[in-house]
């Protein structure tokens, strides 16, 4: 467990219970300060252990925000506390960052407008999916969603983008998922069509999420995003049933989601009990509020029945190569189960089939990433 901050200059929360990095508890604070009648204050550098912070700290910091996908918002925070204790180098070394970061996300968001309009025109349901749930910040691709058939979106994306389809995994072709390279944009664009999951078992999520959707605004552009409980199921479908981590974007994305009043809890358990992820979704949420809880005051105001249904909370989980880590045995694996036994009562035995196969693809991941250092073409 790394628990390397400064504890001569750092305030009393000095250590995470999760097990942490001193990058990664600079961040928390930035992003969740304690809440007061006023609304929200930052520490101050000396508070947060900064005041002398080195430009090699400083890196590290920037690099652990964007594997997390907090850039922008935890730049801006920093930038605050060194411009109100008048520190013109490190106000610099933060607004250089946060210039190059916001020209990558415009560029990405004149592709994404361009590849959306494209659909739009071929009047073809098109929704961004988890991209810009992270706002003012961006994810590392951009994700989108939609009904029409593949060998369309094929064509589309060949004839408007002169865009290249990536090389798809053995996950890639269960999920119906391509990843497509255009040229003057670094960030792939992955595009689910008709299936959501990691073998594309759920299509009781993806048949309605079009339907559901609505225009949001970000910036300048203007998107159709999933309505909040299907922002939700869909994070904790890729945090709790596929890659089994947590990012710091995924906590505070939801934070604030929260503090909106945005979330339906009542829409939210129905739709995820009939997808047999309702226990996976409680969980995702008690494990954000212990979290939360941790740097605030107090957690998400969660409603009774999301608490009971959790399986496991924050205490669980561990800092580890980067991320905050979910243990997959026991808890997962339970969670699994319990998505495969609803889809089978449910009688959906193609997905039951597909979501079968996910033991077997993990196995086959984890052997070829012993053998060859990699999962690529399976996972």
């Amino acid at each position: 467990m790394n628990t390397s901050i400064n504890t001569k200059t750092a305030s009393p929360l000095t250590v995470s219970p999760f097990g942490s990095s001193k990058s990664l508890i600079l961040l928390s604070r930035l992003l969740l300060p304690p809440s007061t009648s006023g609304g929200s204050t930052l520490p101050t550098a000396a508070e947060l252990g900064i005041a002398e912070i080195s430009h090699e700290e400083f890196d590290e910091m920037l690099a652990l925000a964007s594997s997390h996908h907090v850039v922008m918002r935890g730049l801006k925070a920093f930038l605050q506390v060194m411009f109100q204790a008048k520190d013109e180098t490190r106000t610099e070394w933060a607004a250089t960052a946060l210039a190059a970061e916001g020209a990558r996300i415009e560029n990405a968001m004149t592709f994404l407008t361009a590849v959306c309009a494209a659909f739009e025109a071929e009047g073809r349901d098109i929704a961004v999916i988890k991209s810009l749930d992270h706002w003012p910040d961006l994810g590392s691709d951009l994700d989108l969603y939609t009904n029409a058939p593949s060998a369309d979106v094929l064509r589309l994306m060949k004839e408007h983008f002169d865009a290249k389809v990536s090389s798809r995994s053995w996950g890639d072709r269960l999920a119906r998922k391509w990843n497509f390279e255009i040229p003057g944009l670094p960030e792939s664009v992955e595009i689910h069509m008709g299936r959501l999951g990691q073998t594309g078992e759920q299509v009781a999520i993806a048949s309605s999420l079009a339907g559901r959707s609505q225009l949001a605004h970000f910036g300048s552009h203007t998107f159709r995003v999933p309505i909040a409980a299907d922002r939700l199921m869909i994070s904790s479908l890729q945090r709790m049933y596929r890659h089994f981590y947590f990012r710091l974007c995924d906590i505070v994305d939801t934070a604030t989601l929260a503090a909106t009043g945005a979330i339906d809890y009542e829409d939210l358990r129905f739709a995820a009990k009939s997808a047999g992820i309702w226990k996976g979704v409680s969980t995702y949420l008690a494990i954000v509020s212990d979290y939360v809880k941790c740097y605030r005051d107090k957690g998400l105001e969660l409603p009774a029945f999301v608490t009971i249904a959790a399986r496991f909370g924050g205490s669980e989980i561990r800092f580890h190569r980067g991320f905050l880590r979910i243990p997959i045995m026991p808890q997962s694996a339970k969670l699994y189960g319990s998505q495969l036994t609803t889809l089978l009562l449910n009688r959906e035995l193609r997905n039951s089939v597909r979501l079968s196969l996910l033991p077997c693809l993990a196995t086959a991941a984890a052997v070829g990433q012993k053998i060859t250092g990699s999962d690529k073409g399976i996972w």
